[in-house]
């Protein structure tokens, strides 16, 4: 039996599996070892998940998180060990795109990609990432996220006259003004948050000529600046994360102009990583 997890910095899906099916699923808040003390951790692993699977004693844990740097994965190793001491030498940490890269692509080669409140890519091996892009966060890069789409449709929707229509549906639904939105990004922690949060916002008025077009520029870029760079125009391009699973057919779309073929699009990982763990 093994414990499998897919961390974010706002959820942790957690998977018990044996043989390659699913015995049971929990989800708990998010760990990200880059934001977050070995204390709140702990609290999250022993007060939200172990209450949920009581009695299950799993032989080998796979936890896949952001945040989980080389340096940081010995503090969730450390957390995962005490609270599962019988498999104290089998637990294995890792970062969230090689989970992503082992969903898309098993053991054969792929360009593997995360498109969520951030984005990321990796040219994988079947094996191991053997090549990672910088996505150099909202500010400087992430093409293609939540975060840069919320930023680009928020800039279009309040400069643009061809968008009042949305701008009105905008204020009226979230209650926020101008002001509002500006201590919003520039004065409150997570800007990168809120401006992903805007997705459903935009999935409603994606059909907007106007918007449509941001999201096909949005992830252009992310094929132009992330994708194509790898060199690799013989391998599918697959992909995790809700903004490609809520935008795969503005997905694909860009993915024609960028002339790049995309491959198995998933909302999240953990079935597949299920699979791959069996």
């Amino acid at each position: 039996m093994i414990l499998i997890a897919d961390s974010g910095s706002t959820k942790t899906d957690w998977c018990v599996a044996e043989k390659g099916m699913t015995v049971k699923r929990v989800t708990t808040q998010g760990i990200n070892p880059y934001h977050q003390d070995e204390a709140t951790m702990g609290r999250i692993v022993f007060g939200e998940l172990m209450p949920q699977i009581e009695g299950i004693v799993p032989e080998k844990v796979a936890f896949y998180g952001s945040g989980c740097r080389e340096e940081k994965i010995p503090i969730i190793r450390k957390i995962l060990s005490d609270a599962f001491e019988c498999v104290g030498k089998e637990i294995e940490v890792n970062g969230d795109l090689l989970g992503a890269a082992r969903a898309l692509c098993g053991n054969e080669e792929g360009i593997a990609c995360i498109l969520g409140t951030g984005s990321n890519s990796c040219l994988y091996d079947g094996d191991g990432i053997v090549s990672n892009i910088s996505p150099l966060g909202y500010i400087l890069g992430d093409e293609g996220s939540g975060a840069v789409i919320g930023k680009n449709v928020l800039n279009e929707m309040l400069k643009n006259d061809a968008l009042a229509d949305v701008r009105d549906d905008f204020f009226s639904l979230s209650r926020m003004t101008i002001g509002d939105i500006i201590e919003r990004v520039y004065r409150q922690p997570q800007a990168n948050r809120f401006l992903a949060s805007l997705a459903p916002f935009i999935g409603k008025h994606k059909d907007n000529g106007i918007i449509h077009r941001v999201l096909i520029d949005c992830f252009c870029d992310f094929f132009r600046k992330n994708v194509c760079r790898y060199g690799r125009a013989d391998l599918s391009v697959g992909f995790v994360g809700s903004i490609a699973w809520y935008f795969q057919n503005e997905l694909i779309e860009a993915s024609k102009e960028a002339d790049v073929t995309v491959g198995m699009i998933l909302k999240s990982p953990i079935e597949r990583l299920v699979e791959y763990h069996k």
